[in-house]
């Protein structure tokens, strides 16, 4: 599924005259005083700046002997300098440094590295965790750690109220790959091992380093060096190109206009400085583009790498086509999808055509004989009230000796795509639905999401269903997989079923509920609720004393404007018993259906997995905790639950401590990753972390995921309606591959779009006032959690108005004083300590050439109070499990 490597037959360029060579955020090509670079080749000079790839055959050899490195690569997206691949032993990450080292690699591509030798390893410094915190990796917390599924909806979908309430989870942590998440900082200065004490004359010793440090660097240098040494690796080969080679950017004209680059191409500067800079043909640009540059300087573009040579710092490319202006919504849209590789493309009439197209469709007469007839049961949705792909329904019907029936019905999305299909192959290349602020880029065709497959009240549906016998403490008796046909009787939103849930003995009005079948009543429903609401609660209580963690981060829901699409407000989104109730019933489908697929083909069956947290890492955050006096318990999945759950108390502060320690504790966390059990032979790699399970699978949503899709195809062969899939272990291998590099993308890609909609909103709104709290601090900077909105920012002093600023640890806790200037003449300057935890007033304010927003520090003595829109209550989210 990698990216063609597109090849022009064009003559290497080298750097154009006029440009210098040093390293900048695009490669190389910026003023000489903008970075230095060890890596500066000689100017005039013809010469290789990257090193050629090694052979295939030699890079197989050195992976078998283990004398090379794979891993898929992370740029720092504040410091494109640095870059990172996993360590396979689980330690602290591998550190490539510099663009030379990356020897062209982007970020998220499959590469193989070489280390270097011991004495060129780099000095490192946790506790200068140089992390922006808002966008700095390519991932996010696991859903089975943490819900947050945007909602799918349009705001021209709505029509009976002027305002939509969208829901999107605002993460700019990425951190479900967290070992990416504390990237260590390299000590400038420091010099090779060989040396272990810094020299007295460093530069900034004095603003970054204590006392404390310099002794134990001094009294016992070795302990220093283990403590501190980050393997260093070089790149010798990319196994698969997975960055889709696409950036959004803007055009500029060549620095030196007498020469034969300035006639022939133009430059493409990529707003993400993790990829380089990229000559464009001139032909591909506007007409006028030359005569009148200026017209375009704040046009975006998107620009395609299709060659990059070893003698040159840029990229040759394309321009593939205009987006509009920087700062709107849909061009900035469009070209997050772009460079994430997500096809947002009208589906081709081929696949179309695997669709029914007489239409209405009905169910097949025949089909009522091959299925459980479900129709008369009390069977109903639970999803917020915009979502129209509703692909689970659950049910619940009393048995006579007090247990319960209760059952999961899936929507058999199966049915209607053909295995080996054109429908079938453009869902496994997609892989997923992408869920945006605004709008929903499915997987399948509507036709399939909104109608055949939703389930829809009062209509025949095809599902799978998983029916328990359970008694009321969630104790499974007995257990059943089939096919079935259902009529859900009514489509309940989140909001519904938390009132029945908190009037457990008043009916809900009937005015304040959707309408319900003439075969139920709404007291059945809501005696449903409550009977599923008590079994899910003790499921879940099971599941916590069992060992399982939670780390919940929070997200936001927008409100937009009906006419304009433009966010007016946001809230931070509260999960509630409604939203744990449909995660218990949804885990419990799922690890049922894992047990049964891999019973039957314990070789072929597709699995999810969920590795333990980083050592290192994890080593780094007991020692952080021991520091700071908390009484964090690590040594598994359910001790650290327990203790986030008893160290906090529930008033807003505790929950704020809460939540800026549980942001720490999933950085060391891992990716969940689907996989196929045929190709690890250890069953113990089975294991899924979060959830304390040797078995998990993906099986409840195959609208919006294709391993669903195939889960359902394995169920069907387990359970003798079908064929076993035409996929060889290998060959699902590297279709769950697939659709890990896809979820990753569209992850990222729902974060960049609740990044830019939240910059809107303090654009027309901000500038915005809320508290925050502190989450880590530097020598120059400190991060902090917006309390009110759920973001996380980076305060630099360097923006603030100090006499000045000194950090130092006081134990082994760091801590940044500020000198504030007085406000008024005559006043003494205000001092302000920053440590870990402390609340602190920020401002956010828009940036005001891009759509960006930064965070300022209020002046301690300033008066005043909050200023932008004030919280307003949303809908609610449609996470429903891992």
């Amino acid at each position: 599924m990698s990216h063609p490597d597109h090849r022009l037959n064009l003559q290497s360029l080298g750097t154009p005259r006029g440009v210098s060579s040093v390293a900048s955020p695009h490669g190389v090509g910026a003023s000489p005083g903008d970075r230095k670079s060890k890596n500066k080749p000689m100017r005039g000079k013809k010469k290789s700046i990257f090193e050629t790839y090694m052979l295939k055959e030699d890079v197989s050899e050195g992976l078998k002997r283990g004398t090379l490195i794979q891993g898929v690569l992370r740029i720092n997206p504040k410091k494109f300098h640095e870059a990172f691949i996993p360590s396979p032993d689980g330690d602290r990450d591998i550190f490539i440094d510099g663009v030379v080292a990356r020897n062209r690699a982007l970020n998220g591509d499959l590469v193989v590295v070489k280390l270097l030798p011991e004495e060129q390893w780099k000095v490192i410094k946790p506790e200068s965790n140089d992390k922006e915190t808002d966008t700095a990796n390519e991932s996010d917390i696991p859903e089975e750690l943490c819900r947050r599924r945007p909602l799918p909806l349009s705001p021209k979908g709505c029509d009976d109220s002027p305002d939509v309430i969208i829901e999107a989870q605002f993460d700019g942590s990425d951190v479900e790959d967290g070992h990416s998440n504390t990237q260590s900082v390299v000590i400038d200065g420091i010099q090779k091992l060989s040396v272990c004490v810094p020299e007295k004359g460093r530069e900034d010793a004095g603003a970054s380093e204590t006392k404390e440090e310099n002794a134990l660097t001094s009294q016992d240098p070795r302990a220093f060096i283990d403590k501190a040494l980050q393997k260093s690796a070089k790149v010798v080969y990319i196994l698969e190109k997975k960055h889709s080679r696409a950036a959004t950017g803007l055009l500029k004209l060549l620095a030196d206009k007498n020469s034969e680059l300035f006639r022939k191409y133009a430059l493409f500067s990529p707003l993400d400085h993790r990829v380089p800079r990229i000559y464009v043909p001139l032909k591909d640009c506007p007409q006028d583009f030359v005569t009148r540059p200026k017209d375009y300087a704040n046009t975006l573009f998107i620009g395609r790498i299709v060659d990059w040579k070893e003698d040159s710092n840029f990229a040759l490319g394309q321009l593939a086509k205009s987006l509009g202006q920087a700062g709107e919504i849909e061009p900035e849209t469009e070209g997050i999808l772009t460079e994430y590789g997500v096809d947002f493309s009208d589906f081709s009439s081929e696949v179309l055509n695997c669709l029914p197209q007489n239409l209405p469709w009905t169910i097949p007469h025949e089909e009522f004989s091959k299925r459980r007839d479900l129709r008369e049961d009390c069977i109903f949705t639970i999803d917020p009230p915009t979502a129209r792909d509703l692909d689970d329904a659950i049910s619940c019907k009393p048995l006579a000796d007090g247990n319960f029936e209760v059952g999961v019905h899936i929507t058999d999305v199966s049915y209607f795509i053909p295995e080996g299909s054109d429908l079938d192959q453009v869902a496994a290349e997609r892989a997923t639905s992408v869920y945006l602020v605004q709008k929903v880029i499915p997987m399948l065709p509507r036709l399939l999401c909104e109608e055949l497959c939703s389930l829809n009240p009062m209509t025949d549906k095809l599902t799978f269903s998983v029916i328990w016998t359970l008694t009321p403490e969630g104790k499974i008796l007995d257990e059943w997989f089939g096919r079935t046909i259902i009529r859900s009787c009514t489509k309940l939103s989140y909001e519904h079923a938390q009132s029945m849930i908190e009037s457990p003995s008043e009916p809900v009005p009937a005015e304040a509920l959707p309408p319900i079948s003439a075969e139920h009543t709404s007291q059945e429903v809501h005696q449903a609720v409550l009977n599923l609401h008590r079994i899910a609660k003790e499921l879940r209580r099971q599941r916590f004393v069992g060992g399982a963690l939670r780390l919940d981060q929070l997200k936001l829901a927008f409100i937009l404007d009906h006419e304009t699409g433009l966010p007016q407000g946001c809230h931070v989104y509260e999960y509630r018993d409604s939203n744990k109730l449909i995660e218990e019933l949804m885990i419990l489908a799922n690890t049922a259906v894992a047990h049964k697929i891999h019973r039957t083909f314990p070789e072929r069956a597709l699995l999810r997995r969920h590795p333990p947290p980083q050592t290192r890492m994890l080593h780094d955050l007991v020692e952080f905790c021991n520091q700071m006096g908390l009484p964090m318990d690590f040594s598994s999945a359910g001790a650290l639950n327990e203790s986030l759950t008893k160290t906090f108390g529930n008033d807003m502060y505790s929950l704020a401590r809460k939540e800026v320690l549980t942001n720490m504790c999933s950085r060391p966390m891992q990716m969940a990753l689907y996989f196929c059990s045929g190709v690890l032979q250890d069953q113990a790699q089975f294991w899924h972390y979060a959830l304390n399970m040797p078995l998990y699978t993906h099986f409840t949503s195959p609208i919006r995921r294709f391993p669903d899709v195939l889960v359902h195809r394995l169920l069907a062969a387990a359970l003798g309606y079908g064929a076993l899939p035409d996929l060889e272990p290998d060959a699902m291998q590297k279709q769950a591959d697939h659709c890990n590099d896809r979820r990753i993308a569209s992850k990222r890609v729902q974060e960049l779009s609740t990044n830019l909609f939240f910059a809107v909103l303090v654009k027309e709104s901000g500038p915005l006032l809320s508290e925050a709290m502190v989450m880590g601090v530097l020598n120059q900077a400190f991060d902090v959690l917006v309390l009110r909105y759920g973001v996380q920012k980076r305060i630099y002093c360097n923006a603030l108005p100090l006499q000045a600023h000194h950090f130092q640890k006081v134990g082994k806790k760091p801590e940044l004083t500020l000198i504030w200037e007085p406000q008024d003449i005559g006043e003494q300057p205000v001092r302000q300590v920053i440590t870990i935890f402390s609340l602190v007033e920020v401002v956010l304010q828009a940036e005001t050439t891009t759509l960006k927003y930064s965070a300022i520090l209020k002046h301690p003595d300033s008066q005043g109070g909050g200023l932008g829109p004030e919280q307003e209550e949303g809908s609610d989210t449609e996470d429903k499990q891992d």
